[in-house]
């Protein structure tokens, strides 16, 4: 199903080098509750993502439809892979991050913090050295919806870096209201994280904040866009460090500098973005009940 070809708004005329015109977002699927954490596997060529309150992963492949992935997936909602391909996902049911192995077997990574259960990891990236560096809002213990309902045990919501190397887990921001979404600039000098707390609060913050990198530390944070067009849950960069973001009803694009360029109307309360595709000019829209997808003029960041 195709929704058609008027779901671009222009803002900023550098929007037209960002899109195409004539492309149509299409439906790909429609049967989710929730769907979020899209994450692109070029070498199988195909797109898994979470339906977290159905507590399963499902797979899209390009001409063959929607499978199962996994199920249960113990509420997983954010995905991505590490330097080896293996996936890694945030999971609300086990409350910690997992990594699933070339057998199939998932094993827990890391689950809590100065002996303390970690809230519910949300949404996570790993960086070119092989930390993990994860967000853990309380969504996923506010209820039974998308995990388990559960008393907080940590002080706040924080965002964590994680070695695999050594197993240490360390706090690298801890003034988030809902620390969400997450991502690295290419040369990984500036880390964005979204703040979603007005999901709770409407005096909470609704904005993407940008951190300079010192290896294991973060410096400088500052804000780097207001979101007024509802909440900037999960996000990606371009080639070009634009920065793709959910935002209410559709998908927000930013240049690196803040400003907002245009809009990818969804029509639906949208979740996160990946960039897929052969040529990963393919954006892959979580959304509501849907996955969706559209070509774009941009091509999306693939770290090394």
């Amino acid at each position: 199903m195709a929704i058609g070809g008027d779901a671009l708004e222009v803002i900023d005329k550098k929007f037209y080098d960002l899109t195409v015109g004539i492309a149509t977002l299409d439906v790909l699927y429609d049967g989710c509750r929730w769907a979020e954490g899209p994450v692109w596997f070029g070498d199988g060529q195909y797109v898994v993502w979470s339906d977290i309150p159905n507590n399963r992963m499902l797979r899209y492949v390009p001409g063959l439809g929607v499978t199962t992935f996994r199920t249960p997936s113990n509420y997983v909602n954010g995905n991505t892979r590490d330097r080896e391909g293996r996936l890694i996902s945030c999971s609300h049911g086990a409350r910690a991050v997992l990594r699933t192995e070339p057998d199939g077997t998932v094993t827990t990574l890391v689950d809590r913090y100065l002996g303390k259960r970690l809230n519910s990891p949300n949404d996570v990236v790993v960086k070119s050295d092989g930390t993990i560096w994860f967000t853990d809002p309380s969504y996923g213990i506010l209820s039974d919806y998308e995990g388990y309902k559960s008393d907080q045990e940590q002080d706040g919501c924080f965002v964590y870096r994680f070695d695999p190397a050594d197993n240490s887990l360390t706090v690298v921001a801890d003034d988030f209201a809902k620390p969400n979404g997450l991502a690295f600039s290419a040369d990984e000098s500036i880390l964005y994280v979204s703040d979603t707390g007005q999901s709770h609060d409407p005096d909470w913050p609704a904005h993407i904040r940008q951190f300079s990198v010192d290896g294991r530390k973060l410096s400088n944070g500052k804000v780097f866009a207001d979101i007024d067009s509802g909440l900037p849950d999960g996000f990606r960069l371009d080639t070009d460090g634009n920065i793709w973001t959910s935002a209410g009803l559709g998908v927000n694009v930013y240049d690196p500098a803040g400003t907002l360029l245009g809009r990818i109307k969804t029509g639906a309360k949208t979740s996160n973005v990946t960039f897929g595709g052969p040529r990963r000019n393919q954006l892959y829209i979580t959304a509501s009940q849907y996955l969706m997808t559209i070509y774009v003029g941009a091509t999306g960041l693939q770290r090394p």
